[in-house]
């Protein structure tokens, strides 16, 4: 354990999983209320909506591991958590705009796809320095994660002071949760620091 949580680079990308995983988890709490109740959909159409989100996942994922071995994980980071703040905030906008359901489906699209885009370089940067210690690793990442998420995804009830849950309070917690996230990529990890990974 000493060697990885002495790794800052591990460290960091702890933190951008664990915030990752707590948006992701703030829209999986509060969709059913915000889509069913707020918006008026079906059961069925809801569930097409949530599949069509689960698609920007795995879209997500996949692009971002050929970038991933082009770039460098940290810098498909660097735009991963950018677009979290950013469709986070278009949600929040559009809410206030009154664009309606469309207006928070398009930027939670994105949003989706931005934590796939996150994942895969996040367990590539925790995993591929540790060598023997991987095991390690990947269960003190996977167990922050869901523990965090776990933790965080309340916080949209909580905003919500007992009223409904809004487009606004859901995406709320996202922005705040893709500011650390985009804080502990930059100040912790360092971006300029980490070295090149080797096939």
């Amino acid at each position: 354990y000493k060697s990885v949580f002495s790794d800052r680079v591990f460290l960091g990308v702890l933190v951008i999983g664990g915030m990752a995983f707590s948006g992701l988890f703030s829209y999986l709490s509060a969709s059913p209320f915000l889509f069913q109740e707020a918006y008026g959909l079906t059961a069925q159409e809801y569930g097409l909506l949530f599949a069509v989100n689960s698609l920007g996942v795995v879209v997500g994922v996949q692009v971002a591991s050929r970038l991933a071995a082009r770039f460098g994980p940290q810098w498909v980071l660097a735009f991963s958590t950018a677009t979290l703040v950013i469709a986070g905030a278009t949600i929040i906008a559009t809410d206030q705009l009154g664009l309606g359901l469309w207006g928070t489906v398009v930027p939670l699209f994105v949003f989706m796809s931005g934590v796939g885009f996150t994942m895969p370089c996040v367990q590539v940067l925790a995993l591929d320095r540790h060598g023997k210690a991987a095991g390690t690793a990947a269960s003190i990442l996977g167990a922050v994660n869901f523990g965090v998420a776990g933790l965080v995804s309340p916080i949209v009830g909580g905003v919500s002071h007992g009223a409904a849950i809004t487009a606004t309070t859901m995406a709320a917690v996202m922005v705040g949760c893709g500011l650390l996230a985009v804080a502990a990529l930059w100040f912790i990890v360092r971006p300029r620091s980490v070295e090149r990974l080797t096939p």
